[in-house]
């Protein structure tokens, strides 16, 4: 599906958009319409030459019938004439954005040197997420910490079969970590944020849900912590929401990703957490980037 796009040109992609003016403040919030078997989840955004619209459905039940939970499709427009233009998968867009977003987080806030990651979960997000920090950091340890021991070993070896020095670890390597990244469908946290390194940056994108959070008050109350969108954050963002509430996060302090993207990371003396929801600006500029590159390759 992706046709090319590497996860470099990807993170390139949102860098540029948000450099030439995009403003993820303006991107119409994530629409959740209920149905009798899950709900409907509409990410539309507009921004230069494109239109789009990702229609994802959620099916709670999916899973214990062998179907995805998760499905739909994204549909790309061009803005002066809101002719389509492309139909693309919205489970493959989605395994290519929101490592993306994370990527660029983590390119604008860790240091050049960073080399060791620890990310929690084994799901699809994992593996993409590891490939999308290797993008843009050299890598030289990647550590799973997941819940189930035979999809961390299998996630562990695949991630060596792709030339990675990886390995199962625990919640306390966090310790060692450079890199944090939270995958997961955890409402609660994960690991105790008074282990994670001054310097480290960690990124918690598991959930858009206002009450649920991979980190801690801990963790929260160290760092300096970095949204795609305040509004979006204080909305969907568990992280921030339960953060505000403990008295552990200002909302006033919060930085945007187009901010850091413009203005580079401001000098910090404890971890930077940037908390993602995923909006439909990403989606729109991946789903952009993908259609040009088609379009260059079958020239």
């Amino acid at each position: 599906m992706h046709e090319g796009l590497s996860m470099k040109n990807a993170v390139l992609a949102l860098a540029t958009a948000l450099r030439a003016g995009l403003d993820p403040h303006a991107t119409p919030a994530r629409g959740n319409i209920p149905l009798d078997r899950g709900s409907f989840l509409i990410m539309p955004g507009e921004f230069g030459d494109y239109a789009g619209v990702k229609i994802l459905t959620v099916a709670p039940d999916n899973p214990a019938v062998n179907l995805p939970r998760i499905q739909g499709n994204y549909l790309l427009f061009e803005s002066k004439t809101l002719r389509p233009v492309a139909l693309i998968d919205g489970i493959a867009l989605t395994l290519l954005r929101t490592p993306a977003v994370s990527a660029l987080a983590v390119d604008l806030l860790a240091a050049t040197d960073a080399s060791t990651l620890l990310v929690f979960g084994t799901g699809p997000q994992t593996l993409y997420h590891v490939r999308a920090v290797a993008a843009v950091r050299e890598l030289t340890r990647v550590t799973i910490v997941g819940r189930s021991a035979e999809r961390t070993e299998e996630l562990v070896a695949t991630l060596r079969a792709e030339g990675f020095t990886a390995s199962a670890g625990s919640a306390d390597d966090v310790a060692d970590a450079q890199i944090v990244v939270c995958c997961t469908s955890a409402s609660e946290p994960l690991f105790d944020g008074a282990l994670v390194r001054d310097d480290a940056v960690v990124v918690a994108m598991g959930s858009h849900d206002p009450a649920s959070r991979e980190t801690d008050d801990t963790l929260a109350a160290r760092s300096r912590v970095y949204v795609e969108d305040i509004d979006t954050a204080l909305r969907e963002g568990g992280d921030v929401v339960v953060g505000i509430e403990h008295g552990c996060i200002d909302p006033a302090d919060l930085v945007t990703l187009s901010q850091l993207a413009c203005n580079g990371a401001d000098p910090r003396t404890g971890p930077a957490l940037f908390k993602s929801v995923g909006m439909g600006w990403q989606d729109l500029i991946i789903a952009s980037a993908l259609h040009a590159h088609r379009d260059a390759a079958h020239q």
